[in-house]
């Protein structure tokens, strides 16, 4: 085993640790847990530093800590796409996030097809809405459990059985998560992001300065790239090829206005106090991507310390890259504590991921079959939901290869965007037609998927990429672009036939203080 007995029994302590922050969470101001908006919204009580804490939850997640350096390791500058995707994003949800909490607090809403359905006047654009939400967020789910997986991997490198364990070890771990969040919703996912968060940042700051002065830093790095792979082969590590600038500009440039599209992510945003207290939170946001540029430098440094490298080489497994830093630079003792951060990093965001997306099952699909649901029915339907998304999730990590649950988590950033319109652009103009929208909704949707399959991904970033007359460009800033223009005009068809339904909001909820 890689790490020592120290390590280890620390690891299990700030489980145990995490674990009771979690649920001690139904405790942190109380409110009726009988509620949805008070289970799954914290009450809509989280102040700035709270609200900071939960929507960076959804910046550094597991898979983020290790998919970033992978990329890095395995393509170069590419992968830095991450840094100003996220230094952009928040941005985007200070215009549209406010506006949506606005009217979400005025009229009662917990999630975006509640606004949908009435902004648009249309029940069955709802359902749809929700349905592409809880489509998109579940592989998203299972790749906090494959950043889950690279932890325990290299806690148990080179023991006997180890994918048996591993795996009993994801199923308590998913045990205790869906016990803790079925008892206190989203107040210890809460809880949890700070605990995590702080161990997170630890780690970049640790690693960064251990791999610098113990191994010669950045410069080693590349010195050991031009040495194994040759100059020509290493160039892209450090300088992004002119044929890659219009994929790596549309792809940052669509992920920014995806991310705030997912349930999760709205969900967090709506449990924020006050219209101030989210703006402050989201201003700032961008110190997170300081962070996660760090990550990304993680997956260069990796050349530089040979036995982390080793490592990686031998398991050819690029997922291994930060846990296999951790392990090497650090003494054991605080090893444990950095992969502990890891592991955790994957279980708020998952946990966050699961009740937003039993929100949606709850109440803007069930609830829309049966209105006169209880409060308290609504609320124990999504608490359900929510443990089962997360065993769907882990069952599908189980079965299925772990390049299907990252090539489906790629799409599902394709499918989130085609609900931009409905949300995003329904919050600034009362013009579009809930039968524009949906029609968009279904080219946008069957144009990303045709785009997919024509470009054949080989993995990476090949199944957001195409042809086309300006190189490769991102596909879901193509599918969705097509989605706004069929909106737009079959919306003023509608107008213009008289066939065009009027929405129940005014515009005076948006500015809801």
């Amino acid at each position: 085993m890689l790490l020592d007995i120290y390590g280890i029994v620390l690891f299990i302590i700030l489980f145990i640790a995490f674990s009771f922050i979690a649920y001690y969470g139904s405790r942190f101001r109380k409110g009726n847990l009988n509620l949805l908006s008070e289970w799954g919204l914290a009450g809509r009580r989280l102040g700035p530093w709270l609200a900071w804490f939960l929507l960076g939850a959804d910046v550094f997640t597991a898979y983020t800590f290790v998919a970033v350096p992978s990329l890095a390791y395995a393509k170069g500058s590419a992968a830095f796409f991450a840094v100003p995707y996220v230094a952009i994003v928040f941005a985007i949800a200070l215009l549209t996030m406010p506006r949506l909490w606005s009217v979400a607090r005025k009229r009662g809403y917990v999630t975006a097809s509640d606004f949908v359905r009435d902004r648009f006047n249309s029940r069955l654009l709802s359902i749809v809405v929700a349905i592409t939400g809880i489509v998109a967020i579940l592989p998203y789910i299972a790749l906090q459990i494959a950043g889950m997986q690279a932890v325990l991997t290299i806690i148990l490198y080179g023991t006997a059985n180890a994918t048996m364990v591993s795996e009993i070890a994801l199923v308590i771990s998913f045990i205790v998560l869906a016990a803790t969040t079925f008892t206190s919703g989203l107040r210890g996912v809460t809880l949890g992001s700070i605990f995590k968060d702080i161990l997170i940042f630890l780690t970049v700051i640790v690693v960064i300065i251990v791999g610098v002065t113990a191994y010669g830093g950045f410069g080693s790095a590349f010195s050991n790239l031009a040495a194994a792979k040759g100059a020509a082969a290493s160039l892209p590590y450090s300088t992004l090829p002119s044929s890659s600038i219009p994929g790596f500009f549309t792809l940052f440039v669509g992920s920014a206005f995806a991310l705030y599209l997912y349930p999760h992510i709205i969900n967090g945003s709506l449990s924020a106090d006050s219209k101030k207290t989210l703006r402050r939170s989201l201003a700032a946001l961008p110190i997170y991507s300081i962070g996660l540029a760090f990550l990304a430098l993680f997956g260069i440094l990796v050349y530089a310390v040979q036995p982390a490298l080793a490592i990686v080489q031998s398991t050819g497994n690029g997922l291994l890259t930060v846990p296999a830093l951790i392990v090497t630079l650090l003494p054991g003792w605080l090893a444990g504590i950095c992969l502990l951060g890891v592991f955790v990093g994957g279980m708020v965001p998952a946990a966050l991921m699961a009740i937003a997306g039993a929100n949606l099952v709850s109440r803007n699909i069930v609830k829309e079959f049966k209105p006169k649901m209880k409060p308290i029915n609504e609320t124990r339907l999504a608490k359900w939901v929510s443990a089962a998304l997360k065993f769907i999730a882990l069952g599908f990590v189980f079965l299925a290869p772990l390049t299907y649950a990252i090539q489906l988590q790629l799409l599902g950033g394709i499918i989130i965007l085609q609900i931009l319109p409905a949300v995003f652009m329904g919050l600034f103009t009362r013009r579009l037609d809930w039968k524009g929208v949906l029609l968009g909704w279904i080219v946008g949707m069957a144009s990303g998927i045709y785009l997919v399959i024509l470009a054949n991904p080989s993995g990476g970033l090949a199944i957001s990429n195409t042809a086309s007359p300006w190189g490769a460009i991102y596909i879901g800033l193509v599918s969705v672009t097509l989605n706004i223009i069929i909106a737009v005009i079959a919306s003023f068809v509608a107008s213009w036939t008289g066939t065009f339904r009027k929405g129940l909001i005014k515009e005076s909820e948006f500015t809801a203080a």
